[in-house]
């Protein structure tokens, strides 16, 4: 992404019920359930290392650092302005001391072990990824929201073969992606990690899965199993109350 954008406006916006407030643009890609759904799928410990990949303004990292006390946290994000407002938005929240923004590819080992992520040195890794297909949705005009949406081809499998270097032997990565691209996700987890968990999110009872929250071992058994959906809304249309436990309450997901 150019470094000459202009990011534009910023608005200062309370998820998690308002224990996480996190600025971000005005315009663009803007903070949503996915980000939340994957920080609580994250399951580290008091004093585990993790790394969010393609974190943008900090939101997944920031919501899992706010659950999980003593866990640091290390938002990568190759726009520097998004790397920024990241910053920013650790610093608003008081997690300073054990989260820190770095500008870097996600894709690139080298500029993530210039940033101080030494390979095999991590015990959790995160990502939401660019996960639309160009070729199958209107691609947006801005820019930064087109990096967020939209998918190179062969970006999963590079993005996941950044998380294979970062993570120590059985480290775990989580990860979202779109429910209609599970086939690729298999794919792209082939080489180098295994006891992998889905957990499917529906919108609502009887629709077909929008999103799946993925967790897997590096180095683990050859094991998949697809876990009990994630309803967000009911049949009314207001949010369903595990849904709200987690977008709302901040608590975890399990993937049992």
């Amino acid at each position: 992404m150019p470094a000459d954008i202009d990011i534009g406006g910023t608005s200062e916006d309370a998820v998690l019920g308002g224990r996480l407030r996190l600025r971000q643009p005005l315009r663009g890609h803007r903070v949503g359930h996915d980000a939340m759904l994957l920080a609580a799928a994250s399951d580290p410990q008091p004093g585990d290392r993790a790394v969010d990949l393609g974190a943008g303004i900090g939101s997944a990292g920031l919501a899992l650092a706010v659950r999980v006390a003593g866990l640091t946290v290390t938002l990568v994000e190759i726009d520097p302005a998004l790397s920024g407002l990241a910053a920013g938005n650790a610093a608003l929240n008081g997690l300073d001391g054990r989260v820190r923004a770095v500008t870097a590819d996600a894709e690139d080992g080298r500029a993530l072990a210039a940033a101080g992520l030494d390979a095999g040195s991590t015990d959790h890794v995160l990502m939401n990824p660019p996960f639309n297909d160009a070729r199958s949705l209107n691609v947006s005009p801005d820019p930064r929201r087109r990096l967020a949406h939209v998918a190179a081809p062969g970006l999963l499998a590079r993005w996941v073969a950044s998380a294979a270097g970062l993570l120590k032997p059985h480290g775990v990565l989580t990860l979202v992606w779109r429910a209609d691209g599970i086939d690729g996700v298999r794919e792209a987890l082939a080489n180098g990690f295994g006891d992998v968990a889905l957990r499917p999110v529906l919108p609502r009872p009887g629709a077909g899965p929008i999103r799946v929250l993925v967790r897997a071992v590096k180095g683990g058994g050859d094991g998949w199993r697809e876990c009990r959906a994630l309803i967000l809304n009911g049949d009314d249309g207001k949010p369903s109350a595990a849904a709200e436990a987690v977008l709302r309450g901040g608590e975890s997901l399990a993937f049992d």
